[in-house]
């Protein structure tokens, strides 16, 4: 049996992508192996969101050069978000022009296609589609990492064109499917034993489908499947949130109460500097609201420091609303200049050891606050859905609670009588990622 692999750099939007193209890959006969270097078609599926992501692509696909020259018959694949970029298919066609199939992110569904095609004629393939309007999920059964939990994509694209990202430009305008192929695909996947799902968009609050239907609707439908356990989503927009989505935190009782809500700057003049469309009043606002509805919500978000013209001033109000919010967890990034982004363009850039300082400082608030936040668990007991062996410990258990924290815990059980299940776990130890417990009955 032929063998694939598949290498995924990025977010959820990735992963999921790669879930994909395992199910089309399994479909043609080809059969999971861990070594891409050994594979008969090894795929790498790209990020193009930081210039460290980049690099990382550029590096790896360096070390397929030897097998490309040793095994002729073997077929590298480059996908993803990467290739959507004009001056990236320049460089791979001029520097790694052993290649033999790049495609988008739009073209998935012509993956086998592209493939047989180069093992039926030898020809190099390569196929970009730029805001494909027919996407679809239609013809997609994905290979899920997991068992129990599934991505669901929900919309495609963005239309925000925040001044520092390139994900516009990579997956093309914003789309949303319809609610009820939705739904028929969660049903779907409730059928096959998934008992969490998250919905996935790049916006998900800017959901709407040609019937008109809100994502507080396509929530209140998801609810309603028999089966599912926990709806999650990601991400948020704090310029298109709903009070409506807000209380579905309080009518949706699978709805898990976690939240990732990007803030990325504490500072009204970066905030529009960035074209985020909100400023600090008003996330404040959204915040208290969540809270005011969901006094257990969990609240995880993105910031960049270092963008383009921050001050010190400006440097400080981000401190300060990441105090004041108290985020459960927090993605912290320094400004990465995109090429064909606005923000590439602006002159005042921040130099490196400036945006350095700052980052370790805003790690040391956010790390104190997750600490603090999380030692307020120690001693209760949690329903956390089992997931895997902890990667430290063979006997330890990992898993998540309905807030998205990790805990590791100790059961009498073994692995597989609990993975998928729920579980519940007293907390025992806080630490600043993960809380540690055991089972009780």
């Amino acid at each position: 049996m032929r063998k694939y692999h598949i290498i995924t750099y990025g977010c959820q939007m990735n992963e999921h992508d790669s879930e994909n193209i395992a199910g089309l890959l399994e479909a043609m006969g080809y059969e999971h192996i861990d070594d891409p270097f050994k594979a008969d078609v090894t795929v790498i599926n790209t990020c193009s969101v930081r210039d460290n992501a980049d690099k990382r692509f550029f590096g790896t696909l360096g070390q397929f050069k030897k097998v490309k020259k040793s095994r002729p018959d073997f077929v590298l694949c480059v996908c993803g978000c990467m290739p959507q970029q004009t001056r990236v298919v320049a460089e791979i066609n001029k520097r790694f022009s052993w290649v033999d199939i790049v495609f988008g992110t739009q073209n998935i569904a012509e993956f086998p296609v592209l493939l047989e095609e180069r093992l039926r004629t030898g020809r190099r393939m390569r196929a970009i589609v730029d805001n494909n309007p027919d996407i679809s999920e239609d013809d997609m059964r994905p290979l899920r990492m997991h068992r129990h939990k599934a991505l669901v994509n929900i919309t495609y694209g963005c239309n925000n064109f925040c001044t520092y990202c390139i994900v516009p430009y990579t997956r093309g305008r914003e789309k949303s499917r319809m609610l009820s192929d939705v739904c028929d695909e969660v049903r779907r996947l409730a059928a096959d034993g998934v008992v969490e799902i998250m919905l996935l968009g790049q916006n998900v609050d800017s959901y709407r489908d040609a019937a008109g239907h809100s994502f507080a609707d396509l929530i209140k439908a998801v609810n309603e499947i028999d089966g599912i356990e926990r709806i999650r989503f990601m991400t948020s927009h704090p310029k298109d949130i709903s009070d409506e989505m807000i209380d579905c935190f309080r009518t949706c009782d699978k709805l898990c109460h976690n939240i990732h809500l990007p803030v990325q700057s504490g500072s009204d003049r970066i905030l529009k500097r960035m074209n985020r469309h909100y400023d600090r009043a008003s996330y404040l606002k959204i915040v208290d609201k969540l809270r005011e509805t969901a006094p257990d919500i969990t609240i995880s978000t993105d910031v960049i420091v270092g963008f383009p013209g921050e001050t010190d001033d400006d440097f400080e109000q981000t401190l300060d609303i990441a105090r004041k919010v108290e985020y459960d967890s927090a993605f912290t990034f320094i400004y990465s200049p995109r090429e064909g982004t606005p923000a590439a363009k602006f002159k005042d850039q921040v130099p490196d050891e400036v945006c350095h300082e700052r980052f370790d400082r805003l790690v040391d608030v956010m790390n104190e606050i997750s600490l603090r936040k999380n030692q307020e668990y120690k001693g209760k007991t949690y329903e956390v859905i089992a997931e895997g062996i902890s990667r430290n410990d063979d006997k330890v258990i990992s898993g998540r609670t309905d807030g998205f924290k990790l805990v590791n815990f100790t059961s009498d059980k073994s692995p597989e009588q609990l993975m998928g299940r729920k579980v519940k776990v007293e907390i025992t130890e806080s630490k600043t990622f993960s809380l540690e417990g055991r089972e009780v009955d």
